[in-house]
């Protein structure tokens, strides 16, 4: 992927993710955004690192401790890496006693092609300061209500708000587990 720089905002619309939910990543020390001017910059290591944490946290619903070493990890090779000729790559946690470690399979190659794909969102997402308004906000929004308005027609309250109930249950779905059974092959 090409070298690029983006802010907060540009980079949670190229994740896809609303911006206060990157900006808990960085808080949390689960990756490690560079700071300039008080301001988070982060490069395309740095966003498919993000990208794997809230792949692990959809998936896992992990903690942001265990997110946060998952990614450190991430990073100490991240760099070493060439995406192009991985198809995934395996995390493992072993506990202290020394036992079997548990073995999470990230499909890295796709999670980068979605970031790849994402990155025409950050021209479109301008990166304002806190409390500026672009000029014809207003107007702009009026026009958009007026839009969506017309577009919903006789919907009722009562039929939106089932829809927002519908698509907050969505979200809130546990994730999808499931064990796969590796065999020894065997040998002549």
């Amino acid at each position: 992927m090409e070298r690029i720089s983006l802010k907060l905002k540009q980079a949670s619309a190229v994740l896809g993710v609303p911006p206060k939910d990157l900006q808990n990543l960085v808080q949390l020390g689960v990756i490690r955004a560079a700071q300039r001017d008080n301001v988070c910059w982060f490069d395309t290591n740095l966003l498919l690192q993000a990208k794997v944490a809230f792949y692990l946290k959809e998936a896992l619903g992990s903690s942001s401790d265990l997110l946060a070493r998952f990614t450190e990890a991430l990073a100490q090779d991240l760099g070493k890496l060439e995406i192009k000729d991985i198809r995934d790559i395996s995390l493992r946690s072993r506990p202290l006693n020394g036992t079997d470690a548990v073995e999470i399979r990230i499909p890295i190659r796709s999670l980068a092609q979605e970031l790849k794909s994402g990155l025409p969102l950050a021209l479109a997402y301008g990166d304002l300061p806190k409390g500026r308004k672009r000029a014809g906000w207003k107007t702009e929004f009026l026009r958009n209500l007026q839009k969506v308005s017309a577009d919903l027609g006789d919907v009722s309250e009562e039929q939106i708000l089932r829809a927002v109930r519908k698509d907050r249950s969505g979200r809130k779905k546990p994730p999808e587990i499931s064990i796969v059974a590796r065999t020894k092959k065997k040998t002549a």
